[in-house]
């Protein structure tokens, strides 16, 4: 029986993602705004430290993303046989879960799965709870052919756990208090929060988060291996894809390492005053890896203080964007607003399909042109000529190459952007891996809600300085 073909070393070569940081030297964008060789080797003495707080971190157990192309292969297997099972049981998997438990299954889903075929198994992700939204799709479900993914590290996200509330109370009402444990999957901590305390009660089937993984890291967890199972996605190929970059990216040689190159250069135009970071796919599949990647660079790197807890207020601002549909929106801005941007455009060299552009009305010569060609060549030809005019209006630009979208592919993605974040964390000298930020809005919330312990929270929210009627027009 020959290898997978991800153990196929000639295989894997072929289908190694490439980074092209061409575009953000001087010799191709100018001295005014590209950098240099030189001006990544100054930098060496902090780039090798960094390296080295990252193996360290790694070796402690601090940064579990790292372990995960390797401790979540045996989980892929229990996650295969529980999905070998449902299957055929089931035709709707529901994901309830926010932020970093939706946005990796949502950036799954679009790449790996076709939109415009409704026939199952069909995956939904509730990631928000605006009640017009939630209540149209709990209405498309059959309950008896859908299963119910609660995704929660802690079990008090407000968000998940309201949906979870809701769906369990139709589950029992319509099916009996006897199918929870039939429709219900948690995904939560192994060995803390409430959510794993609900599921023993319930007896639901439970896949655990690393307690060293926060959520935007989490992709490569149960938290998006089991919805990406269900889909028929290969998760195996998935952590391959990981793993083959993590192997990459093992070296303090900053000129070998794509994570840590693109992050010194994207540190490196943050601090020169382009503190846009613009994520362009050219492939409608690899859209909402842009919108994964926005949470990711925004709240691990938008912080207050560094880690000696000195006020510092950094980090980049992620824009996401798609070509060509942008051309046509945001890139008038890119190419003549202001100089403080960076566009990483995704790209791929075989988009799975090939169509023809019929060759019809030679009469009229803005339309006639065309014919002949495919929109594999338009769409490729858009991307490059968007590149060059950035480029020769002296906007930095970087592109990340797929050879086709496939697991592989996908997985080296993931891993090197995460990889690429932790990096940048320690150029900024902050704590990429927490987000205090997100709380106090929150903490507001379950004050006003009544959740214990937060009374003072409800209080300074009822005594906050009431708006003027004037202003309000």
């Amino acid at each position: 029986m020959s290898k997978p073909r991800y153990q196929q070393e000639e295989w894997r070569e072929k289908m190694k993602i490439r980074l092209d940081v061409n575009n953000m030297f001087a010799n191709q964008i100018g001295e005014k705004h590209g950098f240099t060789p030189e001006d990544i080797n100054n930098l060496e003495k902090r780039l090798v430290a960094a390296h080295k707080s990252i193996k360290e971190a790694k070796q402690e157990g601090k940064l579990g993303f790292m372990e995960l192309p390797e401790t979540q292969k045996e989980v892929a297997n229990k996650i295969k046989k529980l999905v070998a099972e449902k299957r055929n049981e089931f035709d709707n998997f529901v994901v309830l879960g926010i932020g970093g438990s939706a946005l990796g299954s949502i950036a799954l889903r679009t790449a790996f799965t076709n939109s415009y075929d409704q026939k199952a198994p069909r995956l939904f992700i509730s990631d928000n709870v605006d009640p017009t939204k939630f209540k149209e799709m709990l209405k498309t479900l059959d309950l008896e052919k859908t299963v119910f993914n609660v995704i929660s590290k802690s079990g008090g996200t407000a968000e998940t756990m309201s949906q979870f509330l809701i769906a369990r109370d139709l589950v029992a009402k319509e099916l009996g208090e006897d199918k929870i444990a039939e429709h219900f999957i948690a995904t939560t901590s192994k060995d803390s929060g409430k959510l794993i305390k609900i599921a023993q009660k319930e007896g639901m089937e439970t896949f655990h988060i690393p307690d060293n993984v926060g959520g935007r890291f989490s992709v490569l967890t149960p938290v998006g291996l089991l919805p990406a199972a269900f889909c028929g996605i290969n998760i195996e190929e998935l952590l391959a894809g990981a793993e083959y970059m993590d192997r990459r990216c093992d070296t303090d040689d900053i000129w070998k390492n794509p994570a840590y190159l693109n992050a010194t250069l994207q540190y490196l135009a943050d601090q020169n005053g382009k503190r846009i970071s613009v994520m362009m796919p050219y492939v409608d599949k690899l859209k909402d890896i842009a919108d994964w990647y926005r949470q990711l660079w925004a709240e691990s790197l938008g912080k207050e203080k560094n880690r000696e807890g000195d006020i510092v207020n950094v980090g980049p601002t992620p824009i996401k964007a798609l070509g060509t549909t942008d051309q046509h929106s945001q890139v008038q801005l890119y190419m003549a607003g202001p100089y403080d941007k960076v566009i990483t455009f995704l790209t791929v060299d075989d988009y799975g399909a090939e169509v023809e552009i019929p060759e019809e009305y030679s009469e009229i010569e803005e339309v006639s042109y065309l014919g002949g060609h495919t929109l594999n060549e338009l769409i490729t030809t858009e991307q490059t000529a968007t590149e060059l005019a950035l480029t020769k209006r002296q906007r930095l630009n970087a592109t990340i190459n797929l050879p086709r979208v496939n697991e592989f592919t996908i997985g080296q993605l993931f891993y090197m952007l995460e990889l690429q974040t932790a990096f940048a964390g320690e150029l900024y000298n902050i704590n990429a891996f927490n987000q205090p930020g997100v709380e106090l809005g929150k903490n507001y919330t379950y004050g006003v809600l009544g959740r214990k312990d937060y009374e003072e929270m409800k209080e300074e929210y009822e005594s906050r300085t009431q708006k003027d009627d004037k202003l309000i027009l």
